[in-house]
């Protein structure tokens, strides 16, 4: 069986994830690749760094696609030496291609956040944030869920841990554990410049990543809404096995013979976690 080149397979991903969906500041699309040579394997991960790289030599991948862009501001330089120079290096060298989705995969339908809805077993209703060039009001970023039988918030953040990947950070919660969800927002990835549209969904649950200290405690004080922060890697690796499936079935149409992969390895930040031991509020000093 012929195996397709990379130009076709290229082909194949902008049709599900076209570059012009992007943002404008985005960097997307192929990094690194030659448009003749034959693509056989296919590795999927969420961040194009070394440790991800040396894993696709080891597997004999010809492709990877990442989430996470390797370049997303100009460069002068890919010396060797150099943290994201090294990776092109290994890349070239190994002839294997390195080819971007991030806000044109955020918003796709199906797109990252359908992904970590689906991994959190909760059924999509429609997009947060619509795209408006959607004629049928599919695509958009973020996702507004619903629960088939309700959960506490203490109950979707020990569902959350169980199906994401494990993390150092595990899930944080700002609100009443034992409130009654019914209806969840997720975002993956950073989430908290979302509130606005959060709060005009009405819905009683937020699980995204990245929140920080003043928006989190802006959206507390302004109404009843339950925030679960995930780690950012976390929310949006199930998008790697979506993704991989997508492939899948178009090497399937094809008979392109593809295998692809789904990188495993662990690329959250963070290799720590060390509870708070105080058990009593600090007091006013003596």
């Amino acid at each position: 069986m012929p195996l397709p080149r990379l130009s076709d397979v290229i082909a194949a991903l902008e049709n599900l994830w076209p570059a012009e969906r992007a943002e404008s500041w985005d960097a997307v699309g192929t990094v690194v690749g030659e448009p003749g040579q034959e693509v056989g394997r296919v590795l999927f991960a969420v961040d194009p760094v070394q440790d991800v790289v040396d894993e696709a030599v080891r597997l004999g991948a010809d492709l990877l696609v990442t989430h996470h862009p390797l370049y997303l501001r100009g460069t002068t330089t890919v010396a060797a030496s150099t943290f994201k120079g090294r990776v092109v290096h290994t890349l070239i060298k190994n002839d294997i291609a390195l080819h971007v989705a991030h806000t044109n995969a955020d918003t796709a339908d199906p797109g990252v956040s359908d992904a970590l809805a689906g991994a959190l077993g909760l059924r999509v209703v429609r997009p947060l944030v619509p795209d408006r060039a959607d004629p049928d009001g599919r695509r958009g970023l973020g996702r507004i869920c619903e629960l088939d039988h309700p959960l506490t918030v203490g109950e979707l953040a020990a569902r959350a841990a169980e199906r994401l990947p494990a993390t150092a950070q595990g899930i944080r919660v700002a609100g009443d554990p034992d409130a009654v969800v019914r209806t969840v927002a997720v975002s993956g990835g950073s989430g908290d410049s979302l509130f606005d549209h959060v709060r005009a969904a009405g819905v009683d649950a937020f699980l995204t990543a990245d929140l920080r200290h003043h928006p989190t405690s802006e959206a507390r004080a302004h109404s009843p809404l339950a925030l679960l922060d995930a780690a950012h890697w976390a929310t949006e690796w199930p998008w790697c096995e979506l993704a991989a499936a997508q492939l899948d079935e178009i090497s399937d149409r094809n008979g392109w013979g593809l295998r692809v992969h789904v990188s495993r390895t662990v690329t959250d930040p963070w290799t720590a976690h060390a509870a708070s031991t105080a058990t009593e509020s600090l007091g006013a000093p003596n």
